[in-house]
């Protein structure tokens, strides 16, 4: 693989999730080893050409030669096609695009949300809060534990008595609502 040189990914320091793929992109060498920055140590001459709000929901990916910002997934296409052309048909794909663009909004606006963490006190990444999306993220969390409890409730019916998955749904809801 070869690296995406003159490239730097600013990603929210706080976010295990981020730390991990941008560090990948370091270790896999499909970003040179300078090809990351916290969003919070972002020098003052890179700030003038990142849209910083942008920035806080979509990962940046600044290209230091010409100073030109790719935000979001086409940033992460944008490395990964670099690495592995392979894959560039499929990043053109509208369908893939439609649905990776979903995915990425869902991770992105739940971020602090699906790995909680504690904020380290410098410039904060926080995302925008999306009401859509969280919606979202609540329905998936409820529907995947509602299963896995459905599932394992099936083991329990010597203690339990036996109940459909709707209970096992109806106990998450409640749970999250509560």
């Amino acid at each position: 693989m070869k690296p995406l040189n003159n490239h730097v990914i600013l990603y929210d320091a706080d976010c295990p999730l981020c730390k991990a793929y941008t560090g990948a992109f370091i270790k896999n060498n499909m970003l040179d080893k300078n090809g990351r920055m916290p969003f919070s140590d972002i020098p003052g001459g890179m700030q003038a050409t990142v849209d910083m709000d942008r920035a806080r929901n979509e990962i940046a990916l600044v290209n230091t030669k010409d100073k030109t910002v790719i935000y979001g997934m086409d940033s992460l296409f944008t490395i990964i096609s670099n690495a592995v052309p392979l894959f560039k048909p499929l990043f053109r794909s509208r369908i893939f695009r439609w649905f990776i663009s979903k995915l990425y909004k869902f991770i992105s606006y739940n971020r602090k949300v699906i790995a909680a963490v504690k904020p380290s006190g410098k410039a904060a990444c926080m995302p925008d809060f999306n009401l859509k999306y969280r919606i979202a993220y609540l329905l998936v969390t409820i529907l995947l534990t509602g299963t896995i409890l459905n599932t394992y409730s099936k083991l329990l019916t010597d203690v339990l008595p036996a109940g459909s998955a709707i209970r096992e749904y109806l106990v998450c809801a409640g749970q999250i609502a509560f």
